[in-house]
């Protein structure tokens, strides 16, 4: 592959990957109804912290919503240190598609 074709295939990375500041922003202002797992393509574990989340609050008034809550609390701190890799996985994916394209074009 030729420089050209890697300069290209980066370019392509960078304009398509997912925005850090905008994963970060949806955890953190949206927190516990995983629209950041959504934004970056995890929609299932996105609907199961949405899930936990919801079921945890219907049910807090007798006591047992709690410990749904604090489990997407502690799922969510882990998630902002986990964000930088899930992209980084993303990018790696795309660079994959984009380098198979390319040869297939050839």
């Amino acid at each position: 592959m030729g420089v050209e074709q890697q300069l290209l295939i980066e370019q392509r990375v960078t304009n398509e990957a997912r925005s850090p500041f905008v994963a970060y922003l949806l955890a953190i202002l949206l927190w516990g109804f995983g629209a950041h797992r959504f934004y970056l393509g995890r929609y299932m574990s996105g609907f199961i912290m949405l899930a936990l989340w919801g079921i945890g609050w219907l049910t807090a008034p007798i006591l047992i919503g709690w410990l749904p809550i604090a489990l997407v609390a502690v799922w969510m701190v882990v998630d902002l240190f986990l964000i930088p890799g899930m992209i980084r996985e993303d990018q790696a994916v795309l660079r994959q598609q984009l380098a198979a394209e390319l040869a297939g074009f050839r």
